[in-house]
């Protein structure tokens, strides 16, 4: 008996040495740890320029996943200069997310075309495609190291778009994700632009886990080295699940 455990522990040893964790397989579980496909949330926005001056905004986001789609509708509610300007994210497991956004100035709904996702999500340092979920497929991922951050010790794990256009559609040519070897969750990720420069700097922390075993972080900062400027989001209110309708996530009702 004694002599079979040791087998079975030899046995078990050596297929975890031959079949290692794969660069993707760890961002898989580290974006499952966070798939929340469902909640409702009050969140503030602040964007900092390179002066040190301070914009805030006042959102509002659901998301409830409906047939193959999960749908978040974000809404700002404050102050007035904004306030009513909606933002509609379709997110697919296979296929191109689709985008839609209300401005009240313009009183028309407008569809983000893909050449528009990179670009800056109401003037601050987070990106219209940073709101939505990255198909995990359309990249390639690549172990570069390990790196303690914060007293962590963290995969280092460089992500690529597989074509231009993938690339072109989420405004960076790479990115390198920090992920904790002990609890899989994300706390750093550097974007690099099309020349190879570091460009944003992403820090996620203060994790809450939820009542469905997931994880969702309620201090989200972005900072842009090459313009000086910083945005951070801050959750105040967070409830698991929605109510809401999927009349509620419709393109026609984002100006109501």
């Amino acid at each position: 008996m004694k002599t079979k455990l040791i087998l079975t522990a030899f046995a078990m040893f050596f297929s975890v040495s031959l079949f290692p964790q794969s660069a993707q397989e760890i961002i898989q579980k580290s974006t499952d740890l966070i798939d929340i496909s469902s909640m409702e949330m009050l969140s503030t926005l602040k964007i900092m320029d390179a002066k040190g001056n301070v914009r805030e905004r006042q959102i509002t986001t659901a998301a409830k996943k409906f047939g193959d789609a999960n749908k978040m509708l974000i809404k700002f509610i404050a102050p007035a200069d904004v306030k009513g300007t909606s933002l509609l994210v379709y997110d697919y497991d296979t296929k191109s997310d689709n985008m839609w956004i209300y401005m009240p100035a313009l009183r028309k709904v407008r569809r983000i075309v893909s050449t528009e996702k990179g670009k800056s999500f109401m003037g601050s340092e987070f990106s219209n495609a940073d709101m939505s979920k990255p198909n995990v497929n359309d990249f390639s991922y690549v172990l570069s190291g390990t790196e303690n951050y914060q007293g962590k010790a963290c995969w280092k794990i460089m992500q690529t778009g597989k074509n231009q256009t993938i690339q072109d559609e989420n405004g960076y040519s790479k990115k390198i994700s920090y992920v904790d070897k002990s609890s899989y969750l994300c706390y750093k990720v550097e974007f690099y632009d099309f020349s190879g420069k570091l460009q944003r700097v992403q820090l996620l922390s203060n994790y809450k886990k939820q009542s469905n075993g997931k994880y969702f972080a309620f201090l989200m900062q972005m900072e842009n080295l090459q313009n000086g400027r910083k945005s951070i989001m801050t959750v105040d209110k967070f409830q698991a699940g929605s109510q809401l309708p999927e009349s509620a996530f419709a393109p026609t009702t984002l100006d109501k």
